[in-house]
């Protein structure tokens, strides 16, 4: 019953050139909140490395960025780069989950203001929750 008891601290980002979005779920990992925006600089690694830490973060959800054909586009080389640098400083899990479009979502729902990107990474990671609350239950009836 692993999957529906217990949960762990998940942070979702939405990677961008300028800023990046940063979304905490619950220490359950059962929902996702806006946490900050952070600006891609380069204090960001370090940056994010201690907020992993401080908030106790054992898994990330990166959003996978694509074009409007559903290609990789130049933003997601960045992104791998980035993922890349950020393992080496923390060995924790990383999944890539698609972005299409979660910006224009969050700014639909709250407006165009400075959080617009933090609330983008939180729709980023609650796809992923749901995602993979919808493999534990299923996995629970094949118990």
């Amino acid at each position: 019953m692993r999957g529906i008891l217990s949960g762990m601290r998940k942070m979702g980002i939405d990677f961008g050139t300028k800023k990046v979005g940063i979304a905490l779920s619950d220490e359950a990992g059962k929902m996702a909140f806006p946490h900050s925006v952070i600006p891609n600089n380069d204090a960001l690694l370090k940056t994010i490395a201690t907020l992993i830490e401080k908030e106790g973060v054992e898994e990330i959800v990166m959003g996978h960025s694509l074009d409007s054909d559903g290609k990789e586009n130049a933003v997601h080389q960045h992104a791998v780069d980035f993922v890349t640098d950020l393992t080496l400083e923390t060995p924790i899990p990383v999944h890539f989950e698609p972005e299409q479009f979660s910006t224009q979502q969050a700014i639909k729902i709250q407006g165009r203001n400075e959080q617009a990107d933090a609330s983008a990474a939180a729709i980023i990671l609650e796809s992923y929750l749901n995602k993979q609350s919808n493999v534990s239950v299923f996995d629970e009836l094949d118990n």
